[in-house]
């Protein structure tokens, strides 16, 4: 099955008019791997009709990021949802999406200055606004996101609370690799040495949920003990945060936390910018 391909707002309302029932959408930046078709699958789960919208948003980007350089790859995309049974794939340019300079944006918070927000000033502002205007034009039902990006999701469930944006927000469960490097679309930028150096990341979150029942002091001492090795390895990981931290607010938790909580990490390989995380649970029901 082929998807409709819609470019530009008046493309998409053409192809909006005709959907019935409920609409899922899952949002991407394209270079579509196999969490992405994780995603499409969940969405065809929950919707009579599945769009994709593939955009590379300039908003969540700094000055020193990869924006030129993202992966760009629209042909194996539309075959990716093709094979997925994608109803409609929406892929703006930034013209139609920023037809001027946007001067009202959505400012993420506290929340969004926190963990990734340190050392990527203003990209969750950039992703709230980007999501809210896909929201505004594709008009979904649901709306599916990877956990992998879990202060994404969070952001994203909280604005949609905030502002009552009338769309269901779910999460897809992050896919690793074979060796549990968490997959994504700038893993295609590291070497091979890098790629050794990068599984750390994976390594370094299963080390602290092995340590789970020992409390959250423990969960972070065993996982820090792998990123030390990989800060010494060649070539090395250089940390960016390791955090404990709660769910729903990305604040970090303290040694008496009892239920969920979320370990976060990220870090650089070469010019190469790797997050990844692992859900946990403390107390009673760990």
């Amino acid at each position: 099955m082929t998807p409709v391909i819609a470019k530009t707002r008046e493309e998409l309302a053409a192809v909006r008019s005709g959907v019935s029932g409920r609409l899922a959408l899952v949002p991407t930046m394209g270079a579509l791997h196999e969490g992405h078709r994780s995603l499409i699958r969940r969405a065809r789960e929950l919707a009579d009709t599945v769009a994709v919208s593939i955009f590379v948003n300039p908003l969540q980007f700094g000055p020193n990021e990869d924006f030129d350089r993202y992966p760009r790859t629209f042909a194996a995309d539309v075959e990716a949802c093709a094979a997925e049974g994608v109803d409609i794939v929406f892929a703006p340019t930034r013209e139609v999406m920023y037809p001027s300079e946007p001067l009202v944006r959505l400012d993420s918070g506290p929340m969004g200055g926190v963990v990734e927000g340190v050392t990527r000033p203003g990209h969750f502002d950039g992703v709230l606004t980007v999501v809210l205007k896909l929201f505004n034009l594709v008009r979904p039902d649901v709306a599916v996101f990877g956990e992998k990006d879990a202060q994404q999701l969070a952001l994203i469930r909280r604005m949609v609370a905030d502002l009552d944006v009338p769309v269901e927000i779910v999460g897809g469960p992050t896919v690793r690799e074979i060796d549990g490097l968490a997959l994504s679309s700038r893993n295609r930028y590291l070497s091979g040495d890098e790629r050794r150096t990068a599984v750390s990341l994976s390594q370094a979150l299963q080390a602290g949920a092995d340590a789970v029942a020992d409390g959250p002091s423990a969960v972070l001492r065993a996982a820090r003990a792998v990123l030390d090795k990989a800060a010494a390895a060649d070539p090395p990981l250089a940390l960016d945060y390791l955090v404990l931290v709660d769910p729903a607010t990305f604040t970090e938790v303290d040694d008496a936390h009892t239920g969920p909580a979320v370990l976060a990490v990220a870090g650089r390989v070469g010019a190469t910018h790797l997050i990844d995380n692992v859900p946990l649970r403390f107390g009673e029901e760990s």
